[in-house]
């Protein structure tokens, strides 16, 4: 077996100065050296990873949640999703955990679809995917830090919420992932910060 070749690319941290150590957020400023010896800083959130569910009932719809972002400043509509307790934690659990929390529903089924980066730039943040069936109502287990509006979106009806700039990347990705034709027949209505 031979050795993984040095990315040409690679950035070594040299200094960490830690900025906000949060409930589940840490941030950091880091020095970094580049592999041509240059220096330059990143800003780095730690976050201990996250998974999205494309929960689909018997009838083909598509679970969904309608929650209040603070910073977007709006509501958008996302498939189930939430945070591993610690990075320790199996996503399996916390898929199942949150599927509960956010639709008061079970899954007889599960399928892992695979895991990315969510926003590399500037997040530590892996994102893992599941599909889930055979849905069984799970009621009185919401989160009770969270407000929020569930419903069961055919796919047409889910698409529709695309065009119109009302979800989130994440359940756009996973609807990608699960098979579902995610582009708008339209051009999608134009998202800003003032959305």
């Amino acid at each position: 077996m031979t050795a993984d070749p040095i990315d040409p690319l690679r950035e070594t941290v040299v200094e960490r100065r830690s900025l906000h150590q949060g409930r589940i957020l840490h941030v950091f400023d880091d020095q970094v050296r580049l592999e041509d010896g240059r220096l330059a800083r990143r800003e780095l959130v730690e976050h201990p990873g996250a998974v999205c569910i494309v929960a689909v009932d018997e009838q083909g719809r598509i679970g969904m949640v309608r929650q209040w972002r603070h910073p977007a400043g709006r509501a958008l509509w996302e498939l189930p999703a939430g945070t591993r307790d610690h990075p320790g934690e199996a996503t399996a659990a916390t898929a199942s955990r949150e599927l509960r929390e956010e639709m008061e529903a079970s899954a007889a089924t599960w399928r892992y679809v695979g895991a990315w980066p969510l926003a590399p730039g500037y997040s530590s943040e892996v994102m893992h995917f599941y599909l889930a069936g055979g849905i069984a109502a799970w009621p009185g287990a919401s989160d009770p830090e969270e407000q929020l509006e569930r419903a069961w979106f055919t796919p047409d009806e889910a698409r529709e919420r695309i065009r119109e700039g009302k979800v989130d990347v994440k359940t756009i990705a996973g609807l990608a992932l699960a098979g579902y034709t995610v582009a708008p027949e339209s051009e999608p209505a134009a998202v800003g910060a003032d959305g």
